[in-house]
């Protein structure tokens, strides 16, 4: 195929324009691919669940009877290991689980202020 020469910068501007809005958009533009698109709503819906529940988990603590012990070894637990105590008391299984949901215990920590 014979190109004329007055096109071919046409085209390779159009090429080099391409790559440029290309690499413009992606890096500066916001734009994302799907994949990164749908890692992003997994990790916003599950921040919302885990949002939701907290309610949850402050009214098992408040209700539950032997809340003044759980909150004593709750408290004198380190720092990084109280949400493990709390997930031992059993306020971050949720009602119609098995397990405590650590993300919940985490939430619920910040909620008790201890």
């Amino acid at each position: 195929m014979n190109t004329p020469e007055w096109l071919k910068p046409g085209i390779y501007g159009a090429v080099i324009g391409a790559v440029f809005v290309g690499v413009i958009g992606f890096s500066w533009g916001g734009w994302v691919t799907g994949g990164t698109s749908n890692d992003r709503a997994l990790a916003m819906s599950r921040n919302d669940v885990v949002a939701s529940m907290v309610p949850v988990c402050l009214d098992m603590a408040r209700s539950d009877p032997a809340r003044a012990d759980k909150l004593a070894t709750i408290r004198a637990a380190s720092t990084y290991q109280r949400r493990d105590a709390l997930m031992t008391a059993g306020w971050a299984t949720m009602p119609g689980t098995d397990a405590p949901d650590r993300d919940i215990a985490q939430a619920c920590l910040k909620e008790l202020e201890l």
